[in-house]
């Protein structure tokens, strides 16, 4: 893959400071009394010969002997009806890999895994990863509920995450010293949506739907809270449809009979599109549909149709800048379809992988014919991530590994396209 035409633009951006860990020194022995024999003195940890001093440090190091590659993984859905996150994801991060990825004359490697936007997905393909002791980071997973069944697996093996889109705000609540995330939180993202519809909109009787997902009833539990507190009427209880249905005319008949004057719904495209294809036939003709960022992208137009036309999404597609228009050509001659058109994703992809690399670059030595990476280093240089200039904006992790300043933006769908909303 050619380098992409904006590699001399971004390199400046990703020269971090070397965090590498130190080696431990040893405290003095205590002076023992005149009459007894010195305190024998502990033995310092053996490092195997050649290894940098940093591997005796805890976790040890990731080793690329001559001739192999680093590992960087990304794990989202390759198939079925939310591939198309995977996909524009992967090919975003394939992109940055092809930019920057060349660590002291070793090649990094993308390997994108399939982990089918499932719980167990998401732990088979971790604990697949983990044994090669070549790979070294985790560019994902892509949704929350699969993010939350691996992170303790990279946990144990010391493998840090940069996810561009789990959103789930518990993910960062729960004490892991490897997961970070790069994108909103579904909490902003709810409080956002729910002053867009009152405020902007003037919407004064919202139905709430979801999908049931972590993803899906977080945002509608959300934004019916935030929507109250601003003074709207919620009206009818929390409607649930199962995911993968393509008939949802009784939870639309339900939400029909509360007369809303727009619905938000937390969920994917492919339960979207089934909804708003049968909103007509339950009554709700003129009610506005608007949902997250799990329904932005060609896909749910597609599946939509002319139904689609109104609907409005968050997103987190970033404002035009020179980076973002050379990467925008960049992928588009390499993929033939233009950025953004599959999932919102497509920038923060490519500056998580980016990311991630500026951390591996800090921390790598050579020593003999192989590369040393301190996984207990990397772990701390990810989440210690300060002012890295992506393409989408700047990088900064806080100490729960939020590294994500801005919010959501707001899209509607207008003669086919999504385009900003007013």
């Amino acid at each position: 893959m050619k380098k992409s035409l904006f590699f001399v633009l971004m390199i400046v951006a990703l020269l971090l400071a070397a965090c590498g860990a130190p080696a431990a020194t040893e405290a003095p022995a205590a002076e023992a009394p005149a009459a007894e024999a010195p305190a024998a003195e502990a033995p310092a940890a053996e490092v195997p010969a050649g290894e940098p001093e940093a591997c005796a440090a805890e976790l040890g190091c990731a080793v690329i002997p001559a001739g192999s590659t680093i590992k960087l993984g990304y794990a989202g859905p390759m198939t079925g009806d939310y591939s198309q996150f995977g996909i524009d994801m992967s090919n975003a991060m394939k992109l940055a890999v092809a930019d920057f990825g060349d660590v002291e004359g070793f090649k990094v490697e993308l390997v994108a895994e399939d982990d089918l936007a499932s719980a167990e997905g998401a732990a088979a393909v971790a604990n697949k990863l983990v044994t090669d002791p070549t790979f070294v980071a985790m560019a994902g997973h892509a949704f929350s509920g699969a993010t939350s069944a691996a992170m303790p697996i990279y946990e144990k093996a010391g493998v840090p995450m940069l996810s561009p889109s789990a959103t789930n705000p518990d993910l960062t609540k729960a004490g892991s010293t490897v997961f970070n995330r790069s994108a909103f939180t579904d909490a902003q993202q709810a409080d956002g949506a729910a002053a867009y519809l009152f405020n902007t909109l003037g919407v004064k009787k919202l139905a709430v739907m979801h999908d049931g997902t972590d993803y899906g009833q977080g945002l509608a539990k959300g934004v019916e809270a935030k929507y109250k507190e601003l003074g709207g009427e919620v009206v009818g209880e929390l409607v649930a449809v199962t995911p993968g249905e393509s008939d949802y005319s009784a939870p639309l008949a339900s939400v029909a009979a509360a007369a809303p004057e727009a619905i938000y719904f937390g969920g994917y495209n492919a339960e979207a599109a089934v909804l708003v294809n049968q909103m007509k036939v339950a009554g709700l003709e003129g009610v506005k549909f608007f949902s997250g960022d799990g329904i932005y992208g060609k896909d749910f137009i597609e599946k939509a149709g002319a139904n689609a036309e109104g609907v409005y999404s968050a997103t987190l597609v970033p404002s035009a800048s020179d980076a973002i228009t050379a990467f925008n050509t960049v992928y588009k001659t390499s993929y033939g379809e233009d950025a953004g058109v599959l999932s919102a994703y497509t920038w923060n992809s490519y500056d998580s992988a980016s990311a991630l690399i500026a951390a591996i670059k800090s921390v790598a030595v050579v020593s003999g014919d192989s590369l040393y990476i301190p996984r207990g280093a990397l772990v701390a240089a990810v989440r210690g991530l300060k002012d890295f200039q992506g393409i989408a904006g700047v990088i900064t992790c806080q100490a729960d590994g939020e590294c994500n300043a801005s919010g959501p933006v707001f899209y509607v769908v207008k003669d086919g396209v999504w385009v900003p909303a007013e």
